[in-house]
């Protein structure tokens, strides 16, 4: 029988790590978004400004998600 379709278990040890990474590269993003949009057009401002608000709320998720692992790991679910 072939095992390519068995999928791999869930490791959650590095979760909080992984996310904590996830969570700085992106805020860098809105950051480096920011600078550029001095130098943008109106129509890449209002772009730049939309791109950055759902940035904004995915970092909102990703900590929410972060706090929720770092409370599996002190209960020795992780």
């Amino acid at each position: 029988m072939d095992n390519q379709n068995i999928p791999n278990p869930d490791n959650r040890t590095n979760n909080v790590e992984r996310l904590h990474d996830m969570i700085e590269n992106t805020e860098k993003k809105v950051q480096e978004a920011e600078i550029s949009a001095e130098f943008a057009t109106p129509e890449e401002r209002t772009w730049i400004r939309e791109k950055n608000e759902r940035r904004k709320q995915s970092i909102d998720a990703m900590k929410e998600e972060m706090k929720e692992e770092m409370d599996a790991r002190r209960r020795g679910e992780v």
